[in-house]
């Protein structure tokens, strides 16, 4: 019995000390080192790639805003909020805490999971299509496709350099600058395929939304 008990306690020890030893190199030792290292050689990246402007972090390269008017209540429900038309629009999201949410109120990540034949998914597209070509003065037909639709993730920053492009008047309008001189702008804030193949060209909407504000203060 005395050898049975002495077998228990010592397996109880090890085991304790294997607790000890693992929560101290798992829990402790390896995240201190791995944080470390994204720190020191990839900083932005372990930060969230936050984006600064005048010393306030303004968003992350990696997430979309919206860019509206202010509300006029302070109660009314984010899908009353309108788009600023001084501003370049993002693309519309389908992620947050119901199935349609366009103004990036946005808790998670994802897709609207709607059908391609689905009716709802066909009425969202014909609405944002409508309000996209009146907002920027164009015919319905020459709407990019990126400007109607979500996109898988529904956080992504990126417009296409068409969906830029046709939004260039209308911003220079509302701004009261030259509509070459914000074309301009877009095409020195398009970003190419990645390693030259994958992908297609881009433009970070808040990046350009950043050079434009500093254009219009200088």
């Amino acid at each position: 019995m005395s050898t049975s008990a002495a077998n228990t306690g010592r397996l109880l020890g090890a085991g304790v000390r294997a607790l000890l030893v693992l929560t101290l190199l798992c829990g402790v030792v390896y995240p201190l080192l791995v944080t470390g290292i994204a720190q020191g050689l990839f900083h932005g990246n372990a930060n969230g790639s936050e984006v600064e402007h005048n010393g306030k972090v303004v968003g992350s390269e990696l997430y979309g805003q919206t860019f509206d008017l202010p509300k006029k209540d302070p109660d009314d429900s984010d899908e009353a909020a309108r788009p600023d038309p001084k501003w370049f629009q993002p693309r519309p999201s389908a992620a947050g805490t119901n199935s349609v949410n366009t103004q990036y109120s946005i808790l998670l990540s994802g897709a609207s999971n709607l059908a391609a034949d689905s009716k709802v998914l066909k009425d969202a597209v014909v609405e944002r299509r409508r309000a996209y070509a009146e907002l920027n003065g164009v015919e319905e037909s020459r709407v990019p496709v990126d400007a109607v639709t979500a996109s898988a993730s529904g956080i992504d920053p990126h417009i296409s350099p068409e969906n830029a492009e046709l939004q260039a008047a209308r911003v220079a309008e509302a701004n009261g600058l030259d509509t070459a001189r914000i074309r301009q702008l877009v095409a020195e804030h398009t970003d190419g395929r990645i390693a030259g193949f994958l992908g297609e060209p881009r433009v970070n909407v808040l990046q350009l939304n950043i050079a434009l504000r500093d254009l219009i203060r200088n």
